[in-house]
C-alpha cells in the first residue's frame, strides 16, 4: 500500500512542474505537461534508474538523503514533506497509540467556555469529536447525526447543506481530501481510514479525481465565507490548532474582526441558538471506526 502511494504522490509532484520553473529548456515531446523522470533525478542528485524504480514502486528504503534530495526537486512544502517521509517510511515509525475518540474533561470544557465562539475538535481524517453550541449552530447539529456521520468530509460530499453553506464548496472539499490524504499517509492500513475513502469515492466523481491528486496539508489558518441558513452571509477566521498529548486532534474555532457585520451575524445566531443537551457527553461517543 505505502509503494504504491509513494510511487503515485511522486508522479503527481513531478507532473505539476514545469520545467522552465527550475531552469530546464521546455522543448522536446514530452508526455506529461511536467518534468521528465530523468530531470527529476538531476536535480535530485540520484541516478535515473533508481529513480524510474521509486515512481515503479520497486524500492522502499530510499534514505533520508535521497528523500531530502527529492523534497528539493520537487519544490514539496513542509507537509509534502513529512508526507514523503511518512510513504518512504524513512525510519522506523515509533509505536504509535490508536486514536482516542474521546475527549477528555478539560478540553469539553474548554469547548463550553469559548462559547459563543463556534468551536470543535476533529482528529486525522476530520471526524467530529466535540463541539461547543455555537460549533453546531454555525455548521450542523452533530448531535442529530449517528456517530459514523460525524465527519467533515462525509459532511462535505454526503450532505446536501454542506454545498449551500460553503461559498467556495470546492476548496473546502479540497482541503479537507488533502487532510485525509495526510492521515492515510500516517496510518495506511487504518480501517476506518479506508472505509471513508471508499465510501466517498463509490458516491462522487469529484472526490475521485481531487483524492488521485494525491495533495497533502496539515491543519492551519484560514478564512472561510458561509451562507448560513438562519443568518446570511458571514466572513470568518478558522484557526486549527493540533492539540498536545493527542496524536492528532485539532481544535478548530471560527471568530469575525471586532465590529464587523460577520460578528454581528455571529452575535446574532448566538442569540438565536437556544441552550442545548450536553454536548459533551453526545460528543463523546466513538466516531468513525473508533473504540
Amino acid at each position: 500500500m505505502a509503494t504504491r502511494e509513494l510511487a503515485a504522490f511522486l508522479r503527481t509532484r513531478r507532473d505539476r512542474i514545469q520545467p522552465a520553473a527550475v531552469g530546464l529548456p521546455a522543448g522536446g515531446r514530452r508526455r506529461s505537461p511536467g518534468l521528465r523522470r530523468a530531470e527529476v533525478a538531476q536535480l535530485a542528485g540520484i541516478s535515473p534508474d533508481y529513480y524510474m524504480r521509486l515512481e515503479q514502486g520497486r524500492d522502499t528504503h530510499p534514505s533520508a538523503a535521497v528523500l531530502d534530495g527529492l523534497a528539493r526537486a520537487l519544490r514539496l512544502n513542509d507537509d509534502e514533506r513529512d508526507h514523503l517521509y511518512h510513504l518512504a517510511r524513512a525510519t522506523p515509525a515509533p509505536p504509535r497509540r490508536p486514536a482516542d475518540p474521546h475527549v477528555d474533561q478539560p478540553l469539553r470544557r474548554l469547548l463550553d467556555l469559548l462559547d459563543p465562539v463556534p468551536a470543535y475538535v476533529l482528529n486525522g481524517r476530520l471526524d467530529v469529536l466535540a463541539w461547543n453550541r455555537m460549533g453546531a449552530a454555525l455548521i450542523t447539529d452533530f448531535s442529530q447525526l449517528p456517530p459514523e456521520r460525524r465527519n467533515m468530509l462525509w459532511f462535505a460530499f454526503r450532505d446536501p447543506l454542506a454545498r449551500t453553506l460553503y461559498a467556495d464548496w470546492e476548496w473546502m472539499a479540497r482541503h479537507g481530501i488533502a487532510q485525509l490524504r495526510t492521515a492515510t499517509g500516517r496510518a495506511p492500513d487504518d480501517a476506518a481510514n479506508k472505509a471513508l475513502v471508499g465510501e466517498l469515492a463509490v458516491h462522487s466523481a469529484e472526490f475521485r479525481t481531487w483524492w488521485a491528486r494525491h495533495d497533502v496539508k496539515g491543519p492551519g489558518p484560514g478564512r472561510k465565507e458561509l451562507h448560513h441558513p438562519r443568518v446570511g452571509r458571514l466572513v470568518l477566521d478558522c484557526l486549527a490548532m493540533l492539540l498536545p498529548g493527542t496524536p492528532d486532534h485539532q481544535l478548530v474555532t471560527y471568530t469575525a474582526p471586532e465590529g464587523s457585520p460577520s460578528q454581528a451575524a455571529l452575535e446574532e445566531l448566538a442569540a438565536l441558538t437556544g441552550p442545548v443537551e450536553d454536548t459533551g457527553a453526545l460528543a463523546t461517543r466513538p466516531a468513525r471506526g473508533a473504540g
